[in-house]
């Protein structure tokens, strides 16, 4: 007669599922975000000819958050663009929140936590992260 094996108690849903994600390679996560980044660049190129950077879309973040268009920007409003572009992105995840527009429409902003401590690799992924999520949230992406 065979003895019955005894089986280790079952683990709820919740600690499978932790477990399961334990188990995906981050490389697997990479991957999705790099198609999606390619998607979007796919999108920018048909729009306006050629492969930005993330300095670039940065700036065209910056443009469409200060809704003013010029034929001209100085150095300085360009570093502006971008510092606007960042704390826009990065508002829905709770490290700024606009405060407000000065006298000439510019947005400012109050930074509500630290940024988080990252690799240059985990950086540039959380600012992509960041900016497929402004893309998808006004419509440009899916």
């Amino acid at each position: 007669m065979r003895k019955k094996q005894e089986q280790a108690p079952k683990a709820p849903l919740a600690a499978k599922s932790s477990l399961l994600l334990s188990y995906i390679c981050p490389m697997q996560l990479q991957d999705d975000l790099q198609a999606r980044w390619w998607k979007l660049e796919e999108k920018l190129v048909e729009r306006f000819g050629k492969k930005p950077d993330m300095e670039a879309i940065l700036f065209l973040v910056g443009i469409q958050e200060l809704a003013e268009i010029r034929d001209k920007f100085t150095k300085e409003q360009k570093q502006d663009l971008m510092h606007v572009a960042v704390c826009t992105l990065l508002s829905p995840s709770g490290y700024y929140e606009l405060e407000g527009a000065d006298e000439e429409g510019w947005p400012h902003f109050r930074q509500l936590k630290a940024l988080p401590v990252m690799t240059l690799i985990e950086q540039e992924n959380f600012m992509k992260d960041h900016v497929l999520l402004y893309f998808a949230t006004n419509g440009f992406i899916d």
